[in-house]
């Protein structure tokens, strides 16, 4: 179908096959609050610059994992969003799920600083596995500002379209839920901070948890205790965070 789109010159045909063809499965909750994104100008390019990148490169995560966060849950279950960088870019490590990866991978620095300060900040016993689908089964949406990467490459898809789209997808949290827990971790995460309306949600701030950054505040915010609480206190089920240990 993509071939085809080489032997027209309209620009509105090449539009309308486009927006045939960008149409992510993601559950129908989702959809209804981003359905005018996959038709913006930005979503056709990005959909044709991965059409392409893919023809040429190993992309991280599968095809199938691409909108893992967003398929863990529907979009009225949110409860927590922890908003990550891009995907990790090494072999079996990324499924779409920020700062997660898959069963049986070696935990990344940064995610055995998150599970450092779990241990602490609440008390759970060490996780012996570093994929966190656990809690986004729970409505913890574990969301990278950007949803691919070229292997081996880290931010190899910076600025060609993502950002719009989870932008989107944070102002759609915002806009239409209530007493949500963002986790802002790092400058990136906390430039975000503009896109949620903070006086119907909680936003919790902290360094990275990069072993670069994570001595500067991150061990001691207690994210995990803090986001329940707030959960608790506007009568929504709170987070198990323990994972298998």
């Amino acid at each position: 179908m993509s071939f085809v789109l080489l032997f027209f010159k309209n620009d509105k045909i090449i539009r309308l096959l486009y927006m045939y063809l960008v149409d992510p499965k993601i559950p129908q909750s989702w959809k209804r609050v981003l359905q005018s994104e996959f038709s913006k100008e930005y979503f056709l390019h990005l959909k044709k610059f991965l059409h392409e990148e893919k023809s040429l490169y190993t992309i991280y995560p599968l095809n199938k994992n691409i909108f893992n966060a967003y398929n863990s849950m529907e979009f009225e279950d949110v409860k927590v969003v922890i908003l990550g960088q891009d995907p990790y870019h090494g072999p079996h490590q990324a499924h779409g799920l920020s700062f997660s990866v898959q069963q049986g991978i070696v935990f990344p620095p940064s995610l055995k600083n998150i599970f450092q300060e779990l241990v602490d900040d609440i008390g759970c016993t060490y996780p012996k596995s570093g994929d966190l689908s656990y809690w986004a089964q729970q409505g913890v949406l574990l969301l990278n500002a950007v949803l691919t990467v070229r292997a081996s490459q880290a931010n190899s898809h910076r600025g060609q379209g993502w950002e719009y789209f989870t932008d989107a997808t944070i102002k759609a949290i915002s806009n239409n839920l209530e007493n949500v827990v963002f986790v802002l971790w790092g400058r990136p995460a906390q430039m975000k901070e503009k896109l949620i309306d903070t006086s119907k949600h909680l936003v919790l701030k902290a360094p990275h948890p990069s072993p670069l950054s994570s001595y500067r505040g991150f061990f001691g915010s207690k994210p995990f205790s803090k986001s329940n609480d707030y959960l608790i206190k506007n009568n929504k089920k709170p987070i198990e965070w323990c994972l298998e240990s």
